[in-house]
């Protein structure tokens, strides 16, 4: 293993062999790829049929769903090794499984076998409808709303930023709607369930955006789109105290994919170092860009341990909160870091966007504001500190 890409000490053996097979699979099948993915931003479907044949896409989950039965560490290490080569595709799996994660904590059996299982086997794709154009990271302040006629809930509303959301693979959405007001007068949020072909429901136009290119992003819209009333996830009234739990897991993973992002723009930049040359010499011996490099080295490092440990504590059952947002904070700022100086270091050719650098760089962007801004993981950090 390079001394750039060192595992920590304690890595188990079979993390390791995860490790070594999700990197072979992203060398071989996606970074051949990626160029095009990126150019025509289009999903990867082969790509992510393959992961769910070889249990990427369940890898955390219970056997008994299809799910692959392991830990949250050796998910991370899948996505990181993804998003080393290409973060859309990363952000795919990282997208389902947050939808994953609510079914497997508060669907009944039914619903599991219904509409996690197809999920976690890769056949299809899950999406999760948050995001509203006036509540992002105000959660709270959703307007899309669900009434019970007597029989069934009929939603009405719009979503926007959904990941995953409008594939050909279909798959169902869950989404917050209010359905009431509670007795301290705020706002009454639940989850539904709504499977990607139920009539009033509608994908809107396609979003474009500065990285992430190949993972599909789109509006939602929902009309009179009426639902089974055991289309409910979990309580009545639950739905944003449901959705806040997975939060502190999902930091992990966008941490995990930032991660990958700073080993790639430092692999990328050790390879070009050495083999660029300029005023009789090779790059790698100037050391301005050793300096660099040097810092990519050591931020890498330490937000793979912040995140392995934010992750152990996860299968450990014990809080990890605030663990959660330090590393999900350090490793996207220092990616896009990363990213920058990897661009800088390629010169000319790193605006050109067939080089993966200049794809890296707003991939990381990206990174910065989705799960929390980093200007809200301090608001979490400080709270938790200060406390």
């Amino acid at each position: 293993m390079s001394t750039i890409h060192r595992l920590p000490h304690w890595l188990g053996e079979e993390h390791a062999m995860i490790r070594e097979a999700v990197r072979r699979f992203a060398d071989k099948e996606i970074a051949p790829h990626s160029e095009e993915l990126w150019e025509q931003e289009t999903f990867p479907y082969d790509i992510w049929r393959q992961a769910g044949e070889l249990g990427f896409t369940g890898l955390p989950y219970a056997e008994q769903w299809g799910g692959g039965g392991g830990d949250w560490l050796s998910f991370v290490i899948v996505l990181e090794e993804l998003a080393r080569v290409d973060c859309a595709v990363a952000n795919a799996l990282m997208a389902n499984s947050t939808v994953a994660s609510l079914l497997s904590n508060y669907g009944t059996s039914t619903q599991k076998d219904l509409y996690l299982r197809p999920i976690l086997e890769g056949r299809q794709i899950g999406s999760i409808g948050l995001s509203e154009p006036d509540a992002g990271s105000d959660a709270a302040n959703i307007a899309t709303r669900a009434r019970f006629d007597g029989e069934r809930w009929v939603i009405d509303g719009a979503k926007t930023f959904i990941s995953n959301s409008g594939t050909e693979l279909g798959g169902p959405v869950v989404i917050a709607a209010v359905t009431g007001t509670r007795a301290d007068g705020k706002k009454e949020i639940s989850n539904f369930i709504v499977p990607s072909d139920t009539t009033g429901y509608q994908t809107g136009r396609k979003l474009r955006k500065i990285g992430w290119r190949a993972s599909i992003t789109h509006e939602l819209f929902f009309e009179n789109c009426a639902i089974p009333a055991e289309n409910l996830l979990g309580e009545r009234g639950a739905g944003l105290r449901q959705t806040l739990a997975q939060i502190s897991t999902g930091r992990i993973l966008i941490g995990a994919l930032a991660l990958g992002i700073l080993q790639g723009s430092l692999e990328r930049s050790v390879e070009y170092m050495k083999t660029r040359r300029a005023f009789g010499r090779a790059i790698a011996e100037f050391q301005g860009l050793q300096f660099k490099v040097a810092d990519m080295a050591t931020h890498a490092h330490a937000a793979r341990l912040m995140l392995y440990d934010a992750a152990t504590l996860k299968d450990s059952g014990v809080p990890f909160d605030m663990q959660a947002s330090q590393a999900k904070l350090f490793a996207s700022e220092q990616a896009m870091q990363a990213a920058h100086q990897a661009l800088q270091i390629h010169g000319g050719y790193g605006v050109m966007a067939e080089y993966p650098v200049a794809r890296a760089f707003g991939d990381a962007k990206v990174l910065e504001i989705v799960e929390g801004t980093s200007e809200i993981q301090r608001m979490i950090i400080a709270r938790a500190a200060l406390a």
